[in-house]
């Protein structure tokens, strides 16, 4: 199984001089099977110049799986040039959404709309196809298996374990590890902790045995407490997260998009001494930073 980082920031597309060697565009990553089927993992602006890549590999049969519906998540989907060629299979996987009552499908007809877009879903001329997931209700595409695992976002936000032949790899989308809203003196804390240890107990279940964590790490541990309820982990709760897990390797991303380069690996470096993150003892993940154009091999 091959991954491969198209886009790694979060929120808004940040590029210029101070993003460069991280990258600049929002989420999108690729997924190869060894037999060489293709899953995406959300559609950021990062997956345009992926569209560009699988240009040269026409016909092209991907399957899109959408972690959620926010913008920075969905907002190159319009211009995943494979859309718009003959030929190409596109199946596009993502929750129901509880407000709307709807499925994936109003993403697209909503992009599409004309205030927003100057081309309509009719004149794309692949095959598109919308699929609803739940969680905990895999699906299998080639020799591949993806799970959706419900996280915890404002809005609902699948994680997708990806296993293949023995490997297993899993992204949060956006996600933040789950907060005790109520005050440590409150009466009804003790029970609110034991409802957070259970959800993230049946989490851990479902993902042993990971060989690769890709984790929502907007923040560090200092600028967190300003931020509760946004959504978004931190560099030192996914180090911890994948410590406690055993995972081998974790790689970090969703970067705030007004962090540059330098200040992430700041960042990055504080989180790591706070943690007392070794790499070099036995047992601990092997961590780093997402960037556009890493590939990883599992």
């Amino acid at each position: 199984m091959k991954i491969r980082f198209w886009g790694v920031r979060g929120s808004i597309p940040s590029p210029g001089p101070q993003t460069q060697r991280y990258g600049g565009n929002t989420t999108c990553i690729e997924v190869r099977g060894d037999d060489g089927t293709l899953i995406i993992l959300d559609a950021g602006t990062g997956i345009f110049p992926l569209a560009q890549q699988l240009l040269r590999q026409l016909p092209v049969q991907a399957n899109v799986f959408m972690t959620h519906t926010h913008w920075d998540h969905i907002q190159g989907l319009p211009f995943f040039t494979p859309l718009y060629i003959p030929g190409n299979s596109v199946r596009i996987h993502g929750g129901h959404d509880i407000v709307s009552g709807r499925g994936i499908d109003q993403v697209m007809e909503v992009q599409l709309q004309y205030s927003y877009f100057p081309v309509r879903e009719a004149e794309m001329n692949a095959r598109i196809e919308y699929r609803t997931v739940a969680a905990g209700d895999s699906v299998s595409v080639g020799d591949v298996v993806v799970t959706p695992l419900l996280l915890n976002h404002p809005v609902v936000n699948f994680g997708y374990r990806v296993d293949c032949n023995g490997k297993s790899a899993f992204f949060t989308g956006d996600h933040e590890p789950w907060p005790n809203i109520y005050d440590p003196n409150d009466e009804e804390h003790a029970g609110y902790q034991q409802m957070i240890d259970q959800l993230q107990g049946q989490l851990d279940h479902a993902l042993a045995g990971l060989d690769l964590m890709i984790a929502d790490s907007s923040y560090t541990a200092s600028e967190y407490p300003t931020k509760i309820g946004w959504g978004h982990g931190t560099l030192e709760s996914s180090i911890d997260w994948a410590r406690r897990l055993g995972v081998k390797t974790l790689v970090c991303t969703h970067h705030e998009p007004t962090r540059s380069d330098d200040d992430l690996d700041k960042a990055f470096a504080q989180a790591c001494a706070t943690t007392g993150h070794q790499p070099d003892q036995p047992g601990e993940p092997r961590v780093m930073l997402a960037r556009e154009g890493l590939e990883l091999v599992l």
